[in-house]
């Protein structure tokens, strides 16, 4: 039986599903009810079941439901609580949509959400219905809700190949796969027809046009097809997802995948052909593995590479592949088979070396008797006779016999160890016993299967016992034995050799490969190492090449991304050559930027061993982060098999990522820094501006009363000193107003300013910011649209008269004398939109946004008074009420300035005629 360690559940397995159980509690708990088409009863299932839910004490609310039309559906809603639906304006239509808002501000326990594949109405917060379901279930709220089989992506094509419709509105399978339950509602196709007939799936209409076109018997049977099987492989995803939570080990034959045994002999082809036949005609799912034991580890590069074709080959016919070691082949099948619930496996033909080795067959067998084996012949008109595979074979045993230079000097150094060995023992014989001369001949055996492996291993041992026997043991230089006993010896000689030179062989084997294993992991480290003190690009640069250079022996160019995410040449490449002076060196002209963009792009490795441009001499292999694609590592081997070898594949994919990370913290430490030296740049700024400010303030109101004090002195001025005075005056104000605008933009950066929410009318603020507007706007026309419902909003003030009086004044500053200003009020959902717009030249093309910068102005060089501070106050307000700010160009041609506050829900008014009519009864 296989050791005890296979039968125990996978720890890392075990772990991760407990963290997606915590991960799902903290979520709301999707339902799914699922058909085959409309009309089947999803609505009706959701519905009656909501209605029990609801009996059992559950918070229950009807978020949306289409009943279409059917009565019985319809009839379901009484007693439920249905959520008022929201309006959206789109194209001179009023769209009615789920309101998410009020959902989530209601919380109910359970929600109904019908049609998940439906698309919301544009201006929607979400384009699809279903990501409305998944941010309420990030809310913890529980969804019911329902879907068609065409509704779903990957099957959107076959459905519409058979009913000749292509449905526009879909869904990923993630969100049905990961859905906590699903539910499926299923009638008969004749049941179906009736009840189209019956006008209780469509009006009659629609019913007649449809039973023409979608709802035809052979559609309807085909979808129910699609429906029971997509029920059935997400049932079992359920049934493996409840083995590894109850550490299930045994074998449950609840489908019919295939689990494809791939092993080193030419061959395997017929068995990946035949398996996925097989997989094919079953409609299932397959892997094909490959066990890797430190016997197989030796085969000859040339081996390998077919056994890694022999998977490609599989996973191209639609199979997922996997490389697995271990010591014994059957014992890793048989675990992996289990682990994933595979009842079949499928295996070639085995013929053993030996008649008393056991096949991998009867292995299995003996290990798994609950797993149906399937053996498959062997195809050798096809596999083995032909010129491809004979070549093959060739090919093979010619790499297999240049693994050395001289495959014969081993078994030469072995003959004049053993040769030696005598030399030395024969004048130690009249002082050793010829036991102690065995021990001789038993250290030669171990120092040469240490030094050469296990074929000049057992040579070591037969030619042991022939010196020992012919030159040592009485009678000597003769083979004859004069004691019987001595035959043990021989014989315990040559088994203790033969052991000796096989466990020392393995250990040899296996300290070479944990050397090599070792190699790779220091490589890491260090590569990682290096990487963590890099604080540049160009560091990450050198430090990637050099490592891959020495680490794999390929040359390598780190290829990055410009702002246009184009990818360009270095300028340091290949031996640190510089390519702007270098175009004609080879390693750099070989090199496509064409199949790299096409690798970043597609964040997908290109060139050599690839599907995509393999006769490429270079590897392209992106650089993907956390967050998107950093780069591409272009490898060019020495040996294009290298690029195959699973170990290292995986370590230059670790590198990779290694470097993709490195290049990612290095770009956000850059971006970190710039924010910092803004921040500093800013707050030194605003410090600078408030002092300056504060300096400022007193000077200039003295300023302002001095120069009125002027104008009312006696003797009065003169008409030149009158207007002198007035002159003084008004640019002292107007200083005083800049200097106000610093400090009040510096108040509101810091977070000094508090806000003084009130509930209060909005007319009211209009009207007190027209007259503190008034000495600015005298020469312009002023123009309200106020809506006649305005309701009740909450806001400050005297910040919101601050809001309104800069945009009246900046309209009024930038346009002629007798232009209109018009002043717009109204709600818009869940805001108060205010639009303040003119008829004058309009704002600067492309300068929407920047003018609600600070220190910027519509006109960079104007006689118009200014600093460029008034709209970034404006902004700063808004924004601080929750709302939002633009710009865009007005319905009269020039220039409009729209922002939004928040509606909320206002405080209930006292009833003025019921208290009226109360306190007269009283009085009475």
């Amino acid at each position: 039986m296989p050791p005890a360690d296979h039968q125990r559940p996978d720890p890392d397995a075990l772990l991760a599903h407990v963290q997606e159980q915590e991960r799902r509690a903290e979520r709301g708990k999707l339902r799914i009810y699922f058909g085959a088409s409309a009309g089947v009863g999803k609505t009706y299932a959701m519905l009656s079941a909501a209605h029990r839910m609801q009996a059992e004490g559950h918070d229950v609310l009807v978020g949306v439901v289409e009943t279409h039309g059917r009565s019985e559906t319809a009839a379901l809603l009484d007693g439920l609580e249905v959520l008022p639906r929201k309006e959206i304006a789109y194209r001179d239509k009023t769209i009615t949509e789920f309101d998410i808002d009020a959902a989530l501000a209601r919380k109910s326990a359970l929600i109904l959400v019908d049609e998940l594949a439906h698309s919301n109405a544009p201006g929607s917060r979400h384009p699809k219905r279903w990501q409305d379901v998944q941010e309420l279930l990030e809310a913890g709220i529980d969804v019911f809700t329902a879907v068609n089989v065409q509704h779903l992506e990957t099957l959107n094509d076959v459905v519409g190949g058979i009913t000749g419709i292509r449905v526009a509105e879909t869904l990923p399978d993630t969100v049905f796969d990961q859905a906590d339950e699903v539910v499926l509602v299923d009638i008969p196709a004749d049941d179906l027809l009736a009840r189209l007939s019956e006008g209780k799936v469509y009006q009659p209409q629609q019913a007649e046009r449809a039973s023409r076109n979608f709802f035809r018997k052979g559609n309807l049977i085909a979808l129910r097809e699609l429906a029971l099987r997509r029920t059935a492989d997400r049932i079992g995803d359920d049934v493996q997802a409840y083995r590894i939570e109850k550490s299930i080990n045994g074998v449950w034959k609840t489908d019919s995948d295939l689990l494809v045994c791939i092993g080193p002999r030419l061959g395997c082809e017929h068995v990946i052909r035949s398996a996925a036949q097989l997989a094919g005609q079953l409609n299932a799912e397959w892997h094909a593995v490959y066990v890797e034991t430190p016997q197989l580890q030796r085969l000859p590069s040339a081996r390998r590479e077919h056994i890694l074709k022999t998977l490609k080959l599989a996973q191209d016919l639609g199979a997922t592949t996997a490389v697995l070691s271990g010591s014994e082949i059957a014992t890793e099948i048989v675990s992996y088979a289990r682990s994933h619930n595979f009842s079949r496996i499928v295996l070639g033909r085995d013929h053993s070396k030996w008649p008393w080795q056991t096949s991998h067959l009867k292995r299995i067998a003996q290990y798994a008797p609950d797993i149906d084996l399937i053996e498959t012949g062997q195809d050798e008109s096809r596999d083995a006779a032909s010129p491809q595979n004979l070549s093959e074979r060739r090919s093979l045993v010619d790499d297999s016999a240049s693994e050395h230079k001289n495959p014969y000097l081993p078994y030469l150094w072995t003959i004049a160890a053993c040769v030696f060995t005598a030399l030395l023992a024969t004048p130690l014989m009249p002082h050793l016993d010829l036991a102690n001369i065995v021990m001789l001949f038993l250290l030669a055996e171990v120092l040469i299967a240490v030094r050469f492996g296990r074929g000049p291993a057992v040579l070591a041992a037969f030619l042991s016992v022939a010196v020992f026997d012919f030159f040592f043991v009485s009678p000597r230089f003769s083979f004859a034995v004069s004691d019987v006993q001595y035959l043990v010896t021989f014989s315990v000689l040559l088994v203790v050799g033969l052991i000796v030179g096989q466990l020392t062989s393995g250990l040899r084997f296996q300290a070479k490969i944990a050397a090599h294993r070792e190699g790779r992991a220091r490589a890491l480290y260090e590569f990682a190492r290096e990487l963590s003190g890099a604080l540049q690009t160009e560091q990450i640069f050198e430090i990637t090449q050099s490592f891959i250079q020495r680490t794999f022996r390929a040359k390598a160019i780190l290829l990055l991304p410009d702002d246009a995410a184009k990818l360009s040449m270095p300028t340091q490449g290949i031996g640190n050559v510089d390519i702007n002076k270098d175009k004609s060196n080879k390693d750099v002209a070989e090199l496509d930027i064409g199949i790299a963009q096409w690798a970043f792009d597609k964040a997908t490795p290109a060139g050599m061993g690839t599907d995509t441009l393999p006769a490429s001499t270079y590897f392209y292999l992106p650089l993907v982060a956390p967050m998107r694609t950093r780069g591409v590592l272009a490898i060019q081997p020495e040996n294009r098999r290298w690029i195959l070898i699973p170990e290292q594949r995986q370590q230059l994919d670790t590198f990779a990522a290694l470097a993709a990370i490195a290049l990612e913290r290095v770009h956000y430490i850059e971006v970190a820094q710039d924010a910092l030296v803004r921040m500093e740049s800013e707050r030194l700024r605003n410090s600078l501006l408030a002092a300056l400010s504060h300096d400022l303030r007193t000077p200039l109101t003295s300023l302002v009363g001095l120069s009125e004090s002027l104008t009312m002195s006696k003797p009065p001025l003169t008409f030149s000193q009158q207007e002198l005075a007035q002159a003084l005056h008004d640019e002292a104000l107007r200083m005083g107003n800049l200097v106000s605008n610093l400090l009040d933009m510096a108040r509101i950066q810091s977070g000094e300013v508090k806000l003084n929410l009130q509930w209060q009318e909005f007319e009211e603020v209009v009207g007190s910011a027209l007259r503190a507007s008034q000495s600015a706007i005298v020469r312009h026309e002023i123009k309200t649209r106020l809506a006649q419902d305005l309701p009740l909003v909450r806001f400050d003030a005297v910040l919101v008269e601050r809001v309104l009086c800069n945009l009246v004044e900046n309209a009024a500053k930038y346009t002629p004398a007798g232009s209109r200003i018009t002043i717009v009020a109204e709600t818009s959902g869940r805001f108060l939109e205010v639009s303040v717009y003119d008829n004058g030249p309009g704002l600067p093309a492309g300068q929407e946004d920047a003018i609600f910068e600070k220190f910027t102005r519509g006109e960079r060089e104007s006689a118009t008074p200014g600093v460029g501070l008034g709209l970034a106050i404006c902004r700063a307000i808004v924004e601080a009420h929750q709302g939002t700010i633009r710009a865009a160009h007005s319905p009269d041609g020039g220039a409009s300035i729209k922002f939004t506050l928040p509606l909320g829900t206002p405080p209930a008014m006292p009833d003025m005629d019921k208290d009226m009519d109360t306190t007269l009864d009283h009085a009475s």
